[in-house]
């Protein structure tokens, strides 16, 4: 059941989308990551599929199933207080049944809002018309249950190289707008990071657009500039901390020592006092 404070929330995920400030969306892999976002002041944070699928062991890519992904997303919309939306990859499964599905139980989760993907595990676009319907579904439900879920309509176009790179921008534009007109909040472009194609990308694009971060992409303060309406960080703090932890591993099988956890970590008490409720 939807409540009044997960219907405030969702409208107040809506308007960080507008007004022409940058809305700087971190992604939690978990209860603890997403509390170290909040208290960093962030106005809202996402989920990360990729993220959530290696803290369970999976590699991304759906892997990880519709209801395991769904009670990682419950676990931290429950543990914060601040809007978060959820990334559900392509909704686990091809059908506009399945992405009804998966927007109810994103609802039912706590999240205000969904990633939805139009590209499949095998690396291939779905075609606009098949994707129109199922955003158009999605919400629907968000229309019955009475809250202004903030569907993110992705296309990885670039992200994936699709087809010859002088026919990529218009392709990326041509399904943006339809999925904007088929009733999407915010249109997802990763994988551009030059400033100039960001730009041309704000220009064309009929609303909100996100961009990801990564290496190369230009500053908050740039992107603001150029009209991007949202970045997220997706995946990448998360590899970044298995990173560290294979570091660790690497050290303590080989030399026998701990450097790579004793230096510059912060003690027990700080992360008890950080995650006390």
């Amino acid at each position: 059941m939807v409540t009044e404070n997960q219907r405030a929330k969702a409208q107040r995920f809506l308007e960080l989308h507008t007004g022409g400030r940058l809305l700087v969306l971190p992604n939690a892999w978990d209860a603890g990551s997403a509390r170290i976002f909040e208290q960093a002041g962030f106005h809202a944070l996402g989920t990360t599929s990729a993220g959530v699928a290696l803290s369970l062991g999976y590699p991304d890519g759906e892997r990880v199933s519709r209801a395991d992904m769904l009670e990682v997303v419950r676990r931290i919309a429950s543990a914060v207080a601040i809007p978060v939306t959820a990334d559900l990859e392509a909704g686990y499964g091809s059908t506009v049944n399945d992405a009804v599905e998966t927007a109810k139980g994103a609802i039912a989760a706590g999240a205000v809002g969904m990633n939805f993907e139009d590209s499949t595990s095998d690396d291939r676009l779905v075609d606009v018309a098949v994707n129109v319907e199922r955003i158009r579904a999605v919400k629907k439900v968000a229309e019955a249950e009475g809250i202004a879920f903030v569907l993110n309509a992705r296309t990885d176009v670039f992200l994936l190289q699709i087809g010859e790179s002088a026919g990529r921008f218009d392709e990326t534009v041509r399904r943006a707008n339809a999925y904007r007109a088929a009733g999407a909040d915010c249109l997802f472009v990763p994988g551009v990071t030059d400033a100039e194609t960001i730009g041309r990308l704000v220009r064309a694009i009929k609303g909100p657009m996100n961009v990801l971060a990564g290496r190369g992409t230009p500053p908050t303060g740039e992107l603001e500039r150029l009209g991007v309406a949202r970045v997220s960080i997706g995946g990448g703090p998360m590899r970044a901390a298995l990173t560290l932890t294979l570091r660790i591993a690497q050290e303590l099988a080989e030399r026998g020592t701990y450097t790579s956890f004793t230096e510059n970590a912060l003690p027990l008490r700080d992360f008890n006092r950080l995650f006390e409720r």
